[in-house]
């Protein structure tokens, strides 16, 4: 059960990262959160397999962060990648 502390503040912490990150106009309001949510997800059930206690800080530092580091990464690709396809697509509609 303590898998849902961890997804609560690793989409909490995604919410404010979208709010956060520059151009949140050109992305939706739930991809930055979903993204961190997953990986952290995933991040912190691989680490509880391989024998992490959840008592271990070990085990909530570099879930939710890895899920805040990648949404990061992600969200910023995204909105660089969306940028320029608009560009390209304005100019090739002679706006």
């Amino acid at each position: 059960m303590y898998i849902l502390l961890a997804l609560i503040a690793a989409c909490s912490l995604g919410v404010a990262l979208h709010f956060l990150l520059p151009q949140r106009r050109l992305r939706g309001v739930a991809v930055t959160p979903a993204i961190a949510t997953a990986t952290t997800a995933a991040v912190y059930t691989i680490m509880q397999w391989t024998g992490v206690g959840e008592g271990d800080v070990r085990l909530w530092v570099v879930s939710i962060g890895a899920g805040i580091a990648l949404a990061t990464a992600s969200t910023l690709l995204l909105t660089s990648l969306r940028t320029r396809r608009d560009a390209l697509e304005k100019q090739a509609l002679g706006i």
